[in-house]
């Protein structure tokens, strides 16, 4: 039996190669004599190393000539984020935001010899951002000099594509995608009116309990992810049906695929999973229901997989949080996808959102075990996010054979049954089930949780949602090193 999988490889990367026993200005001298760039074999062994040594990076903190390396790799493409100060991030709130970007393109100009139209690829209208051309390593030199720049990062500098070698590289299950339908295992689901499966995992959580004080009605999820099946019609034509009503569901596209967006429909498997998991209707044609099965839901085609490598992917993140942080409807934001490090861009657009009020959910982090040394990853490493992994039935503080933990995980969800089984959810394609696991269901399913508290306790806040969470998981008032809070009581979440 095949099951779908939130598979993110390693993460985060770091600076130089000179270690602590080296003279001062060794480094410097280094990248003095050395003119060529970095080969992509090079820059990826530097990731390696940070990875296993340090566990972070921010391309903050790297030389300018492993910068500029990335860049020349990358398509020469630069991401520049500016401000006043490190979180001047809003272009609204910005007074002199015009000011600070032609301040920006006036030194590429100077340095590159580019006119504004030949070096900017593009400005964000709701955020200090821009992309441009960039190929001199003197011009990310004076730009990371500049007092209003928060960060310059390699735009398109893809990870992944160098690394031929990793062992999962050429597995589609390794980008989180499939297509699969397979028949369940009559123990891992219960049957309930009017005719739907419920999982087994909703129940280790008490959630069939809670459909008693709330369904999630009245409350609007965000979901970004790699679009919903056209073919699904419970996440389609039916989305109201059997006990769910009087609701709706909304499919964007801004995932760039060439010179266009290429629609919101999946073209990989994992955001139908995710949005079934979290809001499938409770039906009755005899599959698998959701968690918040009377929640609206508005879903991005985001990117082509859960592995955000590429600027197309990047851009169409930002995109996303960005227009749903501007959606008043919106309370949740849920994102199974993720970077092996942090990227400024999505970033940017995580704490527009955050400061628009809305609770945001993402994925801790899943991955094969040649990379379980991996913590949690971004962006659920941020503290504007509330991190989910995923753990063995009748478990809080048991990762599933894939997942990642740490001490940026707030909440876990029961996924993995000792049989190696996951949760059911609906196929992409119509009348067909299918398993789904890691902490990419972990997370949709504990974005569905909230929308069933803040529908009972519709003039909440977002704190207050969420500190009922909290009160209703294993380890309250207490917090777990790796697993947060630990498995929420949703019964108790919604009394």
């Amino acid at each position: 039996m095949k099951k779908s999988v939130f598979y993110l490889l390693p993460l985060f990367f770091v600076l130089n190669s000179c270690n602590t026993n080296e003279l001062p200005g060794e480094g410097s001298k280094i990248e003095t004599v050395q003119k060529d760039p970095l080969t992509a074999k090079q820059i990826n062994e530097e990731i390696k190393n940070s990875i296993k040594n340090t566990g972070s990076f921010n391309w903050k903190e790297a030389s300018d000539h492993l910068l500029w390396s990335a860049v020349f790799r990358g398509n020469k493409m630069v991401s520049i984020g500016f401000g006043t100060s490190g979180e001047d991030f809003d272009r609204s709130l910005s007074a002199n935001s015009r000011e600070m970007e032609d301040e920006i393109l006036n030194v590429i100009r100077k340095s590159e010899g580019k006119e504004r139209g030949d070096a900017l690829i593009s400005s964000d209208k709701y955020l200090n951002q821009i992309d441009v051309l960039i190929e001199k390593e003197e011009t990310l030199t004076a730009l990371r000099q500049m007092k209003t720049i928060r960060y310059v990062e390699p735009g398109d500098y893809r990870y992944f594509d160098y690394e031929t070698d990793v062992a999962a590289k050429s597995s589609g299950s390794s980008s989180g995608c499939g297509f699969e339908s397979t028949a369940l295992n009559a123990a891992d689901y219960t049957s309930t009116t009017p005719n739907a499966k419920v999982p087994w995992a909703f129940t280790k959580h008490n959630i069939p309990n809670a459909w008693n004080y709330s369904t999630g009605a009245g409350i609007t999820i965000g979901l970004v992810d790699t679009g919903v099946s056209a073919q699904q019609i419970l996440l389609g034509t039916n989305f109201n049906t059997g006990a769910s009503s009087g609701r709706t569901i909304t499919k964007n596209g801004v995932y760039v695929n060439g010179s266009s967006t290429d629609g919101p429909a999946d073209q990989c498997g994992h955001g139908t999973k995710m949005a079934s998991v979290m809001a499938a209707p409770k039906n009755n044609a005899g599959l698998p229901v959701g968690v918040a099965y009377n929640a609206n839901l508005i879903t991005y085609r985001a990117a082509a997989n859960v592995l955000l490598d590429t600027s197309s992917e990047q851009n169409g993140v930002k995109t996303a949080f960005t227009e749903l942080a501007n959606n008043t409807s919106v309370k949740i934001i849920s994102m199974s996808m993720g970077h092996i490090f942090s990227v400024g861009k999505i970033e940017d657009g995580v704490k527009y959102a955050y400061s628009k009020g809305k609770l945001i959910f993402c994925a801790g982090g899943t991955s094969t075990s040649f990379t379980n040394f991996v913590g949690v990853i971004f962006p659920a490493s941020m503290s504007e996010v509330q991190a989910v992994t995923g753990v063995k039935e009748g478990t809080s503080n048991q990762k599933c054979d894939v997942c990642h933990s740490g001490s940026q995980i707030d909440f876990t969800f029961q996924m993995e049954r000792p049989s190696g089984n996951t949760v059911p959810v609906l196929s992409y394609y119509n009348g067909q089930a299918d398993y789904v696991g890691g902490s990419s269901v972990a997370t949709a399913a504990t974005a569905g949780i909230a929308a069933l508290v803040w529908s009972k306790n519709p003039s909440w806040t977002r704190d207050q949602v969420l500190n009922k969470m909290r009160q209703s998981a294993t380890y309250y008032p207490s917090v777990n090193s790796s697993y947060g809070y630990g498995n929420i009581n949703v019964l108790q979440a919604v009394q």
